[in-house]
């Protein structure tokens, strides 16, 4: 029971509380309360993923309801947005509710209030009614129309309600106290008048219900049992039970406000209204724009409910405010999609080649593995022929030990087919390399160290590649005050791209997700159509900003690379060791972190260095874990496979370890 007791987080804690002191659990009930005035983001996922999850563990209803008592921002394009998201997310709720819904009911308590003496009509303008409500320190005074008549108040708010004044005339008040210490229950708001157009009432109201007012009387009217929301309104829960204490029904369920930390991301900003302004400003295309932390955006560049969802579980349920890294994020939907996409070539950046020995006119349809962690996902044809796309960066004139794809006089193989030798080059009157000239041979059992990607010219299916990046170079850009956040685009947040692709793409679908081998994963477009394929870029095969850290940050750096230690530089596969060592020891955000580190590092080891760990003693799960990850890296960087490095995988997929063996699959 104790080990069942520590697994719960406190939320569920106050529920298993609650239910041990006599709640039955069929009054159980949560809600999701959604404000229609932009689309959901990914700061939201962990508010749905919190009142659905607890509606699953309970088997609990969980409402939908939209808080919509502002007129002037909301829109039912985002009502038709947020209900697709949630439903995206793999959500199901059981009521679809508006606060609108309770307009009627919420006006006739006001009334009450104010025949009860606990609400009051104020005429007074915003800035006096700022100044006499005080300070966090210094209390507030009364106002001059605190102490109308009932008669008086009476009259006033019925013609608010009749349309007879202008917006900021009066507003209706909370009769509460002026000299309290939080200053939201000083008189606070009720009804202000608001002469807009309602998305689902239309004209009939001309007054509207604050969100402090709405909330928790709509929590009641719908016997909702825990209001769960994050930190900000903490203060506003002594406000929420004083309201209650004014209508609840002892013989009804009375809603318990709970806080919890919200979800705040690096390199990324939260606010609606920051989102908005991206948008109006034509900074992105929409708010289903890639870029756009928005789940929309996030579904369009090729992420997976099931990626989201995953994210949000290892963040957790915490009661203190924190920003989790946006790596976190990328590495969730990496470790998915590697299990789900099917592997395909496509050319990026292309440079031709051309093998000489090769028949001229011959072509080849040669079979490929179309995903290798899944059995069931069978094999596809590609097409070869004399001439083919490579990227450029794949190949160099004279290049080092550590360079495993092709130079002139060495060996490569070509991914599912033959082994080639570079022999020469054409430039153009620049000196750039055109053509990279190539013999082939039919040998392919040959041992090599670099394996490429490619595409045959003659077979090649040009498409538009849209390379994503963060939308911010700054990992808060919302954060300086002297700064605005709009400051800190990231100009290479979007990269239109010419690339050419593999033909067994020409019928993929809108949304399809694909690795493109070497490069990263990559899923359909919405704008792609028949004739013009379009590829968004969702993340690459590895976290790429991690080495852009710069050096006066060592707390983020891996260990080799912090200076000034007066200490000699240690060699970078002895700190994979080090940190394999501790690694199966390391709470899951760590974990990630070390990886980081580790595939940073590997890019300054040989094969030959890291060669002698596939040996490591089975106890030792850490290390081959770190050898693992590091392996990884320089297979993606074009080292060929080996009966070595083959075995050495083999053993790791039959591990009884999870963490190796989740290593070994990718």
């Amino acid at each position: 029971m104790s080990e069942e007791k520590k697994s719960l987080n406190f939320l569920e804690q106050i529920i298993e509380n609650d239910l041990a002191n006599g709640m039955p659990r069929e009054n159980l009930r949560f809600r999701f309360p959604p404000e229609p005035n932009g689309y959901l983001h990914i700061g939201h996922t962990k508010a749905i993923g919190i009142s659905f999850g607890l509606g699953g563990k309970y088997n609990a209803p969980v409402n939908l309801r939209f808080d919509d008592t502002n007129p002037a921002k909301e829109e039912q394009e985002y009502v038709d947005a947020i209900k697709e998201d949630v439903s995206w997310l793999g959500y199901t709720w059981d009521k679809e509710l508006f606060s609108s819904d309770y307009f009627q009911q919420l006006y006739d308590w006001a009334v009450l209030f104010i025949k009860e003496g606990k609400a009051y009509v104020d005429s007074q303008s915003s800035e006096a009614m700022a100044e006499q409500k005080g300070t966090p320190t210094q209390p507030g005074v009364d106002g001059p129309f605190r102490n109308r008549s009932i008669e008086e108040n009476l009259d006033l708010f019925e013609r608010m309600k009749a349309g007879e004044f202008n917006e900021g005339d009066h507003i209706l008040r909370a009769k509460i106290d002026m000299q309290h210490p939080n200053m939201l229950m000083r008189d606070p708001i009720m009804y202000r008048i608001l002469k807009k157009h309602h998305h689902r009432t239309g004209n009939d109201w001309c007054i509207y219900p604050m969100y402090d007012w709405t909330h928790g009387e709509s929590d009641y009217i719908e016997q909702i049992s825990h209001s769960l929301c994050s930190l900000e309104f903490k203060p506003h829960r002594e406000l929420y039970d004083w309201f209650l204490d004014q209508v609840v029904d002892p013989n009804l369920i009375r809603p318990k406000q709970r806080e919890f930390a919200r979800l705040n991301l690096s390199y990324t900003i939260m606010s609606k209204r920051k989102l908005l302004k991206l948008v109006e400003d034509k900074v992105v295309a929409g708010w289903d724009d890639p870029r756009m932390p928005t789940i929309s955006g996030l579904r369009r560049r090729g992420y997976t409910p099931a990626a989201i969802r995953k994210f949000v579980e290892t963040v957790g349920v915490a009661k203190r405010d924190n920003v989790i890294d946006v790596s976190l994020l990328e590495f969730c939907i990496r470790e998915d999609l590697n299990k789900t996409a099917p592997r395909v070539m496509a050319v990026l950046d292309p440079v031709k080649l051309v093998i000489t020995n090769y028949p001229e006119g011959k072509e080849e349809w040669l079979d490929a593995e179309n995903n290798q962690e899944d059995e069931s996902a069978g094999f596809r044809k590609v097409p070869f022929s004399r001439e083919l796309y490579i990227e450029k960066e794949d190949f160099k004139e004279e290049a080092g030990s550590k360079f495993f794809r092709l130079k002139l006089g060495g060996e490569v193989r070509l991914k599912n087919a033959y082994i080639i030798q570079a022999n020469s080059v054409v430039k153009d009157a620049e000196g750039q390399v055109i053509e990279i000239h190539c013999t082939y041979s039919e040998d392919t059992s040959k041992k090599v160290k670099g394996t490429l990607h490619w595409v045959s010219i003659k077979h090649a299916i040009k498409a538009e590649v849209r390379e994503y990046d963060r939308l911010f170079v700054d990992e808060a850009p919302d954060s300086h005050e002297d700064k605005d956040f709009m400051e800190f685009i990231n100009p290479d947040a979007l990269k239109i791209i010419e690339a050419f692709v593999e033909p067994s793409l020409q019928e993929a679908q809108v949304g399809e997700r694909f690795q493109f081998q070497r490069l990263g994963y990559f899923n359909v477009d919405n704008d792609s159509t028949p004739n013009q394929l379009i590829f968004n870029k969702t993340v690459g095969l590895r976290d790429t900003w991690a080495k852009q850290k710069p050096s006066n940050q060592p707390q983020n750096q891996p260990a080799q690379q912090k200076q000034n230690t007066g200490q000699p530089q240690r060699k970078a596969i002895d700190v994979i060791q080090q940190l394999g060592k501790k690694y199966t020891n390391l709470p899951e955000a760590k974990q990630q972190k070390a990886k980081k580190d580790i595939q940073d590092l590997a890019k300054n080891v040989s094969y030959d260095e890291l060669q002698p760990l596939f040996n490591t003693a089975t106890k030792k799960v850490g290390t081959r874990i770190a050898v693992m990850i590091a392996l990884n890296v320089l297979l993606e960087n074009g080292l060929e496979k080996n009966e070595a490095i083959t075995d050495f995988i083999a053993k790791a997929q039959a591990d009884s370890d999870a963490l190796l063996v989740a290593e070994a699959s990718n």
